[in-house]
C-alpha cells in the first residue's frame, strides 16, 4: 500500500514552477541592468553609443503609450503630439523662462498632462476606428500649429534647445550621461506600469479592454479610469519628448509632431507585445537598432519606413500578441505537455506496484 508521504507530496512541476518562474524573472532583471550599466563602456564608438540612448529613448515613449494603450485597447496613433508637446514645454520653459532645465522637464510633463485631461474628456467618448481618428486629428492640428507660430515657437525653423551640462562637455559624455537618464526614466515607467496592473485600477482597465459594456454594467467608473490611463501616459511621454529634447539640442515641428513617431510607439508595443511588462522594451531594442540601421545605410530614403510597414503585418498576421507572449505560452504548453508525461509515468508505476503485490 503506498504510504502517506506519497499521497501528499506534490509533484515536480507543480511544486518547483513557480519558484523556477520567480528565479528566472529575478535573473532577467539582473542581467537587463547589468546590461544597460555596462552599456556605455562597451560600447565601442559615439555612433552605436548614440544609437543606445534613441532605442531607450523609444523605450520609455512605447512603455508610456503602453500605459493606455496596453491597458485599456485603446489605439493612439497620436501619441507623438504629448511628446512633442513635452520637447517644446521644455525648451520654452528655458529659453523664456530661463528655469533649470530639469525644472522645465518636470513643469513641462506636469503641463502637457494637464492639456491631456480635456482632450481625454473629449476623446475618449469615441472607440475603435472614431479615436484613432481623433489621436491623428489632434498631432496634425499640433504641427501645423508649431509650425505658423514662428514668433513663439521658431516655426518651421526649428527651435534650438541649451545644454544642459554645458558646453565643456564633450559629445560622447552627454551621451553617456543622458543614456543613463534615459534608463532611470525607463525605470519609473515599468514601476508605473507593474504598480497599475497590480491596484484596483489596473483591474477596472483591464475589464474595460475586455469588454467596456460590461465593465460599466458592473459597477467600474469606465471614463474616469480611461483618463487617468491617459493622462498617467501623456506626463511620462512628454517627459520622454522632454528630456529627448535636452539631448538632441534641436526641435523640428515636423518630427515632433509626426504621425510616424506614435506608429513607431504603437509598433513597438505590438511587437513586444502590450500586455506584459517589458514587452515595449523588447519592441524598442528591435525596432530602434533596425531604424537606425536602415538610416545609417540607406541615408535619406524611404527605405526604413517600408521596412517598418512590413515589420507591422508580420507582427498583425503572425504573432498578434506579440514576441513575449507567444514564447510565454510556447514554453507553457511545452511544461504542460512535460507535467502530463511524468505525471503519466507515475501512475504506471504505481499501478505495476499494485499488480505485483
Amino acid at each position: 500500500m503506498p504510504n502517506a508521504s506519497s499521497g501528499t507530496r506534490p509533484s515536480g512541476p507543480t511544486a518547483a514552477g513557480p519558484t523556477t518562474a520567480r528565479v528566472v524573472r529575478i535573473g532577467g532583471l539582473l542581467a537587463l541592468a547589468a546590461v544597460v550599466l555596462l552599456f556605455p563602456s562597451l560600447a565601442p564608438d559615439p555612433f552605436i553609443l548614440s544609437v543606445g540612448v534613441v532605442i531607450l529613448s523609444y523605450a520609455v515613449l512605447a512603455t508610456s503609450w503602453n500605459l493606455v494603450g496596453g491597458f485599456t485597447g485603446y489605439i493612439s496613433l497620436g501619441h507623438a503630439a504629448y511628446s512633442g508637446l513635452g520637447g517644446y514645454a521644455t525648451a520654452l520653459l528655458i529659453l523664456r523662462s530661463g528655469l533649470n532645465p530639469w525644472l522645465a522637464l518636470l513643469v513641462g510633463a506636469l503641463i502637457v498632462a494637464l492639456i491631456a485631461i480635456p482632450v481625454g474628456i473629449a476623446s475618449l467618448r469615441v472607440r475603435g476606428a472614431s479615436f484613432v481618428i481623433v489621436s491623428i486629428a489632434l498631432v496634425l492640428i499640433l504641427q501645423l500649429t508649431f509650425q505658423s507660430w514662428h514668433t513663439f515657437t521658431g516655426g518651421s525653423g526649428g527651435l534650438r534647445v541649451p545644454r544642459p551640462f554645458g558646453a565643456d562637455v564633450l559629445r560622447p559624455e552627454q551621451h553617456e550621461r543622458f543614456f543613463y537618464l534615459h534608463a532611470v526614466l525607463l525605470a519609473l515607467a515599468l514601476l508605473t506600469w507593474w504598480l497599475i496592473e497590480r491596484s484596483r485600477l489596473g483591474a477596472g482597465l483591464k475589464a474595460i479592454r475586455e469588454d467596456e459594456d460590461k465593465a460599466q454594467a458592473l459597477g467600474v467608473p469606465t471614463f474616469a479610469y480611461k483618463l487617468t490611463a491617459l493622462v498617467t501616459s501623456a506626463f511620462f511621454t512628454a517627459l520622454g519628448g522632454g528630456l529627448y529634447a535636452l539631448w538632441f539640442g534641436y526641435l523640428d515641428p515636423i518630427f515632433q509632431f509626426s504621425i510616424l513617431v506614435g506608429t513607431y510607439m504603437v509598433l513597438m508595443s505590438l511587437l513586444g507585445g502590450v500586455r506584459s511588462l517589458f514587452g515595449p522594451l523588447l519592441g524598442a531594442v528591435v525596432v530602434g537598432y533596425a531604424v537606425e540601421v536602415f538610416k545609417s545605410q540607406y541615408g535619406d530614403t524611404q527605405f526604413h519606413l517600408v521596412a517598418t510597414g512590413v515589420l507591422l503585418g508580420l507582427v498583425v498576421l503572425f504573432m498578434p500578441d506579440g514576441v513575449i507572449p507567444a514564447i510565454t505560452s510556447f514554453l507553457n504548453r511545452r511544461r504542460r505537455a512535460a507535467s502530463i508525461r511524468e505525471v503519466s509515468a507515475e501512475e504506471l508505476a504505481r499501478q505495476r506496484e499494485e499488480a505485483t503485490r
